[in-house]
């Protein structure tokens, strides 16, 4: 079992839509650090992650971070930013990814991974960006089999389409959907409890409606991309001036523990 958890990447491992800044942030990290402690009581885990980090910035701010507390674990989930971003820098994205998979590997502990879901399937602009998500999916599974990282894998996963597993926004999770990747790095982490469960459909579930998807585009319109296009416009990224959430090994305190053995996986 694991004793010294760093969680690192962007605003999906920092926790948004679960929570907010005026009460604080959970997220699939520290819901998996509060199953890790109830297991072995004692886990010291780290939180690195900032909203908009693109693969760039995580390699040279967080890793180094990262590697010198000796973690056992680390999670790393990153990319989507280098994803949407138009331009021609992707190629170099999906370079810097592999040189960061392969200083994580290199560090002796072990390494949980993600790729990313198929968006298409809710989100119809997804479309626009699904041969990216497609190239980087590729190499994070590629990266997974050469190093032996432990692999969550969203992007076929039928609990990926359930609206409910989105935020407003459609890119990142809600509540329910930070639960479902919390108990998808259970598993692959082969803790004790963990299930493929978690990929299921609920009950009376089915594929996203054309009438939802529209809807989900005019969410992700307002809530994703007229946000980021005013930043653009003035030069700013989400992420300035924020610092990560727990940039220190630390035990989790008694509330964290009591609120995050509540709500760790879902119930589904």
């Amino acid at each position: 079992m694991y004793s010294r958890y760093v969680a690192i990447g962007d605003s999906q491992t920092e926790g948004l839509w679960d929570g907010d800044d005026s009460v604080g942030l959970l997220g699939f990290a520290d819901r998996l650090a509060a199953v890790i402690d109830q297991q072995r009581p004692g886990l010291r885990y780290a939180n690195l992650a900032v909203r908009g980090r693109r693969i760039r910035d995580v390699l040279d701010e967080q890793v180094p971070q990262a590697l010198a507390m000796q973690p056992d674990l680390i999670t790393v989930c990153v990319g989507m930013n280098d994803v949407t971003r138009p331009g021609r820098k992707f190629d170099r994205a999906l370079a810097d990814l592999d040189e960061l998979h392969a200083r994580l590997a290199g560090s002796g502990a072990v390494v949980a991974t993600t790729t990313f879901p198929d968006l298409t399937r809710i989100l119809p602009i997804g479309r626009l960006i699904a041969g990216r998500v497609q190239q980087i999916n590729h190499e994070i599974r590629t990266a997974a089999e050469r190093h032996g990282f432990r692999l969550v894998d969203l992007y076929n996963a039928p609990s990926m389409t359930e609206l409910d597993t989105w935020s407003d926004d459609r890119v990142h999770g809600s509540p329910k959907g930070h639960m479902l990747f919390t108990a998808a790095a259970v598993e692959a982490l082969g803790l004790p409890g963990g299930n493929h469960d978690w990929a299921a459909t609920g009950p009376r579930q089915g594929p996203p409606s054309l009438r939802s998807q529209a809807y989900s585009q005019v969410l992700w319109t307002k809530n994703l991309l007229m946000p980021w296009v005013w930043r653009h416009l003035q030069g700013r990224s989400s992420g300035d001036g924020r610092g990560p959430k727990r940039p220190q090994l630390t035990a989790l305190d008694a509330e964290e523990r009591q609120r995050d053995r509540r709500d760790a996986v879902s119930d589904r």
